[in-house]
């Protein structure tokens, strides 16, 4: 019987991994990444986050994009402090694009709140150590297209700040979504195009999403490998958004495309982001933490990665 066609792109995947051993093992001599995006843990202090991830083995951590105003939001020194006793780092910001800082909208003042928002998380972001910021270029919960100006009027916003993250080090990810979230950007080739749109030094970067890849892209692995070096983050949750071995996720494939992309390097990570499924999962950056839920979510996770990480390398 012949293989479906999917199998045969994940064997390609893995006949190049094998070989890339092979004939060149020092590649593997350094594990992926792995860090955490927090914002799904509600209204969960940081110092808890902190506990989790370290009992974990994580070393790096996502920071949700909490800064909506000028009062509000992680301060740096208590931050730096509370991830410091952990031994935690800062890896990159999630950007938060709602209705009320859309990028893309076309209401003037919400467009002028996404930029006041991205130059308080940009600020941010270097003060702590971060080397990215995650950017959605339209809403998150808002599927339905404003009108046909959405992504230049997103392009055009974003150039506005764009000098900023050259001159604080921080490179601008751009983030996929998938179609039943926001009413744009849905692939890696989107997300290209959209860099080409704002063309900026600054807004150079890709952050994928494996749960939105699932929906959006024909294959993952193949998905990955086409972002090429683009690609700094990868969002990680089973293919039902829960904790990675819930599900029916092909997460060795994923791996092996991130080696053979050198993910294992400085600068690029590995982020669970398990969120439950749904529709817009923003209502859950202010839920009530269940605290043995998250624990056994993270444990989970990140044990199984590392599992399968390990089996792959073994072999």
């Amino acid at each position: 019987m012949s293989r479906q066609t999917y199998e045969m792109k994940n064997e390609k995947i893995r006949e190049a991994f094998e070989a890339l051993k092979k004939n060149d093992p020092h590649r593997f001599e350094r594990r992926l990444n792995l860090s955490w995006s927090n914002w799904g843990f509600g209204m969960e202090s940081l110092t808890d986050t902190a506990e989790r991830l370290q009992k974990a083995g994580i070393g790096f951590i996502e920071l949700h994009g909490n800064h909506y105003g000028p009062d509000l939001g992680y301060r740096k020194e208590e931050t730096l402090d509370i991830l410091g006793a952990h031994g935690i780092k800062v890896a990159g910001i999630c950007g938060m694009f709602s209705a009320d800082n859309d990028l893309s909208s076309n209401r003037a003042f919400q467009r002028q709140a996404a930029v006041d928002y991205l130059k308080r998380e940009i600020a941010f972001a270097a003060s702590v150590g971060g080397s990215y910021i995650l950017v959605v270029p339209g809403a998150v919960g808002r599927p339905t297209p404003y009108d046909a100006m959405e992504l230049a009027r997103s392009a055009e916003t974003l150039r506005l700040v764009a000098d900023l993250f050259v001159s604080h080090g921080v490179k601008a990810a751009i983030e996929p979504i998938r179609s039943a979230e926001t009413s744009y950007v849905h692939t890696i080739a989107d997300a290209e195009a959209y860099i080409q749109s704002v063309n900026h030094p600054g807004v150079q970067h890709i952050n994928a999403d494996v749960y939105h890849m699932q929906s959006e892209e024909s294959h993952i692995g193949e998905a990955l490998l086409a972002a090429g070096d683009r690609l700094l983050n990868l969002h990680m949750a089973d293919s039902n958004r829960c904790a990675l071995g819930d599900g029916s996720l092909d997460v060795d494939t994923v791996i092996m495309a991130l080696y053979l992309l050198g993910f294992n390097r400085d600068g690029r990570y590995v982020t669970p982001e398990p969120l439950g499924p749904g529709g817009d999962p923003y209502p859950a950056m202010y839920g009530k933490p269940d605290k043995a839920l998250l624990d056994r979510m993270v444990l989970q996770s990140a044990a199984y990665f590392r599992e399968r990480e390990d089996v792959l390398l073994a072999r």
